[in-house]
């Protein structure tokens, strides 16, 4: 297995996981500063080699989905979430647009090698009061191409918590649902495992601004705990501001391990076996030589 960084700006590879465990949210097609990303078999072979055996590459708009299911067929490591971003759905609605975008959503949603549906819900954060008719609409009926193809559906929520709440209350929780990097406190997180969904902790848990969110980590019962990179995005403490990939879970997961006092291989293996629920299934693992 070639293992390499592309350059120096990434940050170093951490000590090898004692369990393999799956980054449950990537975009592997996300360029960073500079237009430099990592090739996707080079991105497989790093994460491997710490393990991180298995990735779901996620899309947020129609050429990220198609290129997420293209990419799932390519590579049996790694599988598919397909859909609009809620801050995509605006300008799609003014456009006249939303309706046969949501429709492709459903056509790719019914492939093999995708397994979510997502990630689409609410983003108050970056979209003003005249983009939320279209956000909800849009969630809505994520929601019901989830339910329809019998797929997880991968909630972004910023700024939002109540309504998304609200609107799933309303249109009732897929069999398998995924609060993607989990923003919220103690309480809001008893909310959403109370109905059900797994919470997934990003490397926003290690900032030193997030108290609220180690408190709700805390508190979530181990089996509903998944976790992803987000990458490029959200790098965890001590690299915030490098560029992010599925090979720094590690860092992650021990902080995780460490803030809830638990031994890391147990908390390795639920975050596994909690991620196959979730999204339905094992899948390959990549590399002879992954742990």
């Amino acid at each position: 297995m070639s293992v390499h960084l592309p350059d120096a700006s990434w940050p170093p590879v951490p000590e090898p996981l004692p369990h393999p465990v799956v980054d449950n949210h990537c975009h592997l097609d996300h360029r960073i500063r500079g237009g430099h990303r990592i090739d996707v078999a080079d991105a497989l072979d790093l994460a491997a080699s710490v393990g991180v055996a298995r990735i779901v590459q996620v899309g947020c708009d129609l050429p990220s989905s198609a290129w997420a299911v293209a990419t799932a067929e390519a590579h049996p490591a790694v599988v598919a979430a397909v859909a609009l971003h809620p801050n995509e759905t605006p300008a799609l609605s003014a456009a006249g647009q939303l309706d046969d975008a949501l429709a492709e959503i459903d056509r790719l949603a019914a492939h093999p090698q995708v397994r979510a549906v997502g990630e689409t819900g609410l983003d108050y954060f970056r979209t003003g009061v005249e983009g939320r008719d279209a956000q909800h609409r849009s969630f809505r009926e994520h929601i019901a191409i989830a339910k329809r193809h019998d797929r997880a559906l991968v909630i972004h929520d910023r700024d939002a918590h109540d309504d998304v709440l609200a609107v799933l209350d309303d249109e009732g929780l897929p069999e398998r649902t995924v609060l993607h990097c989990f923003s919220g406190d103690a309480d809001f997180a008893r909310a959403c495992v109370e109905r059900g969904a797994y919470l997934s902790f990003a490397g926003t848990v290690t900032f030193k601004n997030a108290p609220d969110l180690r408190d709700a980590l805390k508190g979530t019962p181990l089996d509903r705990i998944l976790v992803e990179t987000d990458a490029p995005f959200l790098t965890p403490m001590p690299h915030r501001g490098r560029p992010n990939a599925s090979y720094l879970v590690p860092i992650t997961l021990r902080y995780m391990a460490e803030t809830r006092s638990v031994d890391l291989g147990d908390l390795c293996r639920a975050v596994e076996e909690n991620t196959d629920r979730a999204f339905g299934g094992p899948w390959p693992r990549h590399g002879a030589d992954a742990v």
